[in-house]
């Protein structure tokens, strides 16, 4: 996965008022999750833009509110590829990765972003796309190659998780599917159904046509 660079700005002035106003500046409100998770009470010191949020059993999950500007994630959210984020808050860097973006429902402008902070030693659930490569035997028979899953959802290290899953056809015939239950790679584990179809050689028109011919021989 390649690595995104990011600067980031702590954010203290929280809710709708505040948020309206940095979008008005051309800035994005975000949110970094799957920080440290402590015990309550905390007796820490918390940085600018931390909270606790409680998640129950006297545990609390710190969070770190901050904000980009538009122009600097524009290569994140609009591009297909996946990207490990190299944030850089007041010169302290912290990976993470893009876990949910919300659109403006008419402008289409990014109203929140929210990321997921990443570890070396700490798998995580990420949606990774999926890439076909080779000339499917049904497609040579007449098939057409369609593919149902854009996305596989993958848990990993975040430095495991790779920029496509590539899926070879080559064997793939027509009228035969190719199930995520079907697939394997290393150092990945595949969180979909197992039986969802991934990709598909469909019997076209023609298809039908040459085989009944074929059959009345």
């Amino acid at each position: 996965m390649k690595t995104f660079q990011l600067s980031a700005e702590p954010r203290t002035a929280l809710g709708k008022k505040a948020a309206k106003a940095l979008r008005a500046e051309g800035k994005i409100p975000v949110v970094l999750n799957g920080g440290e998770i402590i015990e309550l009470p905390y007796s820490g010191t918390l940085r600018d833009g931390e909270k606790i949020v409680e998640i129950g059993n006297g545990k609390g999950l710190i969070t770190t509110d901050l904000t980009v500007t538009n122009d600097a994630v524009r290569n994140l959210v609009y591009t297909p590829d996946i990207f490990a984020i190299e944030l850089d808050v007041h010169g302290e860097k912290r990976m993470a990765i893009l876990k949910d973006i919300q659109f403006h429902p008419v402008k289409d402008s990014i109203l929140h972003m929210d990321l997921l902070e990443v570890f070396d030693k700490k798998p995580v659930v990420i949606d990774v796309p999926v890439k076909l490569e080779g000339h499917a035997e049904g497609v040579k028979a007449g098939g057409k190659l369609s593919l149902s899953m854009k996305k596989l959802r993958v848990k990993a290290l975040y430095t495991e998780v790779p920029e496509r899953l590539v899926i070879n056809v080559d064997h793939l015939g027509l009228g035969k599917t190719l199930q995520v239950g079907d697939l394997h790679f290393e150092g990945l584990e595949l969180m979909n159904a197992k039986n969802a179809v991934v990709c598909a050689v469909q019997l076209t028109r023609a298809a039908r046509g040459a085989a009944a011919a074929a059959a009345n021989a």
